[in-house]
């Protein structure tokens, strides 16, 4: 389901009190034009999935955590703002997954360009 980036925290919510009680991973394309976030869930007791998908225009790339609702949220929002540049707000560990990451690359955008040096000099 598509929703609107001010929606996602309720459709989440919803989802969770429907019996969607399982993150199974959030991810990201990159479609040049857009970058389109996807939050997929399960109902474990009924086997059913659920996914949510936010559009983000490449000037404004940021969502606010799910991290309050699904703690295994941190590593794939950790993912979401290292690989693709979509920042995340409200988290609460800045911890790195990649260890000298600078913020000036993002390895899954299609506009990475593989072979160049990436320095934060």
């Amino acid at each position: 389901m598509k929703v609107e980036r001010e929606e996602l925290g309720r459709n989440i919510e919803r989802a969770k009190s429907s019996g969607y009680d399982y993150l199974i991973k959030i991810t990201a394309v990159d479609y040049i034009d857009n970058v389109t976030v996807i939050y997929f869930f399960r109902n474990l007791a009924e086997g059913k999935d659920a996914t949510f998908e936010v559009e983000l225009q490449p000037s404004d790339l940021w969502l606010v955590t799910i991290e309050p609702l699904f703690p295994a949220a941190d590593w794939y929002e950790r993912e979401l703002q290292e690989m693709f540049g979509v920042i995340i707000r409200g988290r609460k560990a800045e911890r790195l997954l990649l260890e000298k990451w600078d913020g000036k690359a993002y390895p899954l955008r299609k506009s990475f360009e593989w072979g160049k040096e990436y320095t934060s000099g």
